[in-house]
């Protein structure tokens, strides 16, 4: 059974920071591309970033939103992935989902709320 399981969310002043973890199990993780994504109260869901990788280089990629401020990285030996987000803005407030995909198969994790308020 497969599960990817988001950490770290919660409540953060603006311009402050917060740290989520997304572990998986049941899939060989170090094949899978991975991914952040976020959705918003009456928004659709956005991609956030993505880590992809080419034999042993990763390679990442962001949204312009928050270009500069979050990194997106991977550590295989703990079948996990993380996205470190620096000077939050209120308008960084959503659910944060973190996705796995290979080709055909696609695996969502169940969210965790990051509220960015004073």
């Amino acid at each position: 059974q497969v599960q990817l399981v988001e950490s770290g969310g919660g409540l953060v002043q603006p311009g402050g920071s917060l740290r989520l973890s997304c572990a998986a199990s049941g899939i060989i993780f170090s094949i899978y591309d991975l991914a952040w994504y976020r959705q918003a109260p009456g928004k659709q869901r956005e991609l956030v970033a993505t880590i992809t990788r080419s034999g042993n280089i990763n390679y990442v990629n962001y949204a312009d939103a928050v270009k500069g401020r979050f990194t997106i990285s991977r550590d295989n030996a703990k079948n996990t992935v993380y996205l470190q987000m620096n000077s939050l803005k209120p308008e960084d407030t959503a659910v944060y989902y973190c996705n796995a995909n290979k080709q055909r198969n696609e695996y969502w994790g169940q969210g965790t709320q990051v509220t960015v308020s004073s």
